[in-house]
């Protein structure tokens, strides 16, 4: 009898134990169902909101052209300023206000981004800014209608935001004597870069297998890249994308020639990313700056574990795959030596030296700790820069605690990323801002 009742109760709890199990693998079910259906929700929203947000991508410049194509921009009248020498050096000259920064991707243009943030902010400049975004509808190309609160007529000091260039379409947005400036990279550096930024939203990227994909990539370039693919662009001369050609153009056409000799014609200077001091010399000597109005902390930068460097073999083939930002590259690196000769050797070793020990000298009143520091230990958020999908790779600072006045408000601006800058001149940026909340609440 007692072995019967224990037999029961052991029959019992096994039950027990079996709807237990079946009632926990239920809720299990319920839960990836749950889950499932919310994916696909966000995925649609996602897809849905793209298709408003961003236009399609065109490789012809016609559909960027305005009804307001007559209409340029009509400044006040104002007295002309001094004619300066090639090198912009002569005596009694007015600071330049007017200036178009053509933003390249992966070339410390964030940095130079800030100096113009900074100079536009100190003097009340009007900034051609984006519409709902952090650019201009990029990779579309550019068009006026795509500034914030653009009327046909206005006229803007600086325009400095990502775009994919359109010449005409920024001309007409600014007085005829503004300064045009870009900034380019060692192709196969920024190749490098970019892959590793942009990589996981670059969909024939995933067919990648092996742990080092960049390595796999360049093997056999022409086996993964699809000049049609969504994304396509950041992987093959981006820096000539980014300037408004045709990045698959055959390296042998004359167009290739035509296009960098057009570069040189409109734009008045450009920087290197690799001679960032330098060049910034050549750009405060050209606009007739003050020394303060190019001191720069290094924003935007990924930590040192999150930059494997290309081998030599490697490199040679990021050069090849980018063979066209590699002549681009070539052309003004030998163009911007021609600069500096005519600047004079010894005073930009002096005037460099003097940039670095200023940069040197706010890095020890402003940044707590001194460096930069990784994401997760920065503090305040409105310090916390835009982190590539998947990954909290890029660098920030930390504002010191105790700052004296002369210098706290410069110290803010010199650290702030460029969300969080763009928020602050007051641009409307819903769709970076909804972007962002679905990222966190994904955990993207």
């Amino acid at each position: 009898m007692e072995h019967c009742a224990h037999s029961g109760q052991q029959a019992g709890s096994q039950r027990s134990l079996q709807v237990s199990e079946m009632l926990l693998q239920k809720k299990r079910w319920e839960s990836m169902a749950k889950g499932l259906v919310l994916g696909a929700l966000f995925t649609s929203f996602l897809l849905l909101l793209y298709s408003y947000a961003v236009p399609p991508l065109h490789t012809g410049l016609a559909s960027t052209r305005t009804s307001e194509g007559a209409a340029p921009c009509s400044p006040a009248p104002s007295e002309p300023e001094p004619v300066t020498s090639a090198n912009g050096s002569a005596q009694g000259c007015q600071p330049r206000r007017d200036i178009v920064f053509m933003k390249t991707h992966k070339t410390a243009s964030s940095t130079l981004l800030n100096i113009l943030f900074r100079f536009g902010q100190k003097h009340g400049l009007k900034f051609a800014f984006p519409n709902g975004r952090n650019d201009f509808d990029y990779p579309a190309f550019f068009a006026r209608s795509l500034v914030q609160d653009y009327r046909p007529g206005a006229c803007f000091n600086i325009i400095c935001n990502h775009m994919r260039f359109h010449y005409d379409e920024v001309r007409g947005l600014v007085p005829p004597n503004a300064t045009f400036i870009t900034v380019l990279r060692d192709p196969a550096r920024l190749f490098e870069s970019s892959f590793h930024y942009f990589g996981s939203v670059v969909p024939f990227t995933w067919k990648l297998s092996g742990q080092d994909k960049l390595a796999e990539f360049l093997q056999d370039p022409d086996r993964y890249y699809d000049p049609h693919g969504y994304n396509a662009h950041y992987l093959r001369n981006l820096l000539f994308f980014d300037l408004g050609y045709d990045s698959d153009l055959d390296p042998s056409s004359p167009q290739v020639q035509e296009h960098i000799l057009e570069v040189e014609r409109r734009f008045h200077l450009v920087l290197l990313q690799e001679y960032f001091d330098e060049s910034l010399v050549l750009l405060k000597d050209l606009l007739c700056w003050e020394l303060e109005d190019v001191l720069y902390f290094k924003l935007n930068a990924r930590r040192a574990s999150a930059v494997p460097r290309l081998s030599g073999e490697l490199y040679r083939r990021a050069t090849a795959w980018n063979e066209l930002d590699a002549r681009l590259y070539r052309h003004f690196n030998a163009s911007f030596w021609r600069k500096v000769e005519a600047f004079g050797r010894e005073r930009m070793a002096r005037e460099v030296a003097a940039l670095r020990r200023a940069n040197e000298r706010m890095r020890r009143i402003c940044i707590d700790g001194g460096d930069a520091v990784d994401a997760t230990a920065i503090q305040d958020a409105a310090m916390q820069p835009w982190q590539p999908l998947g990954a909290k790779s890029i660098m920030g600072y930390n504002l010191k605690k105790s700052i004296g006045r002369r210098h706290a408000q410069l110290c803010r601006r010199m650290l702030t990323p460029e969300i969080q800058y763009l928020t602050d001149l007051g641009v409307n940026l819903w769709v970076t801002k909804l972007w962002k909340v679905i990222r966190d609440f994904l955990q993207w």
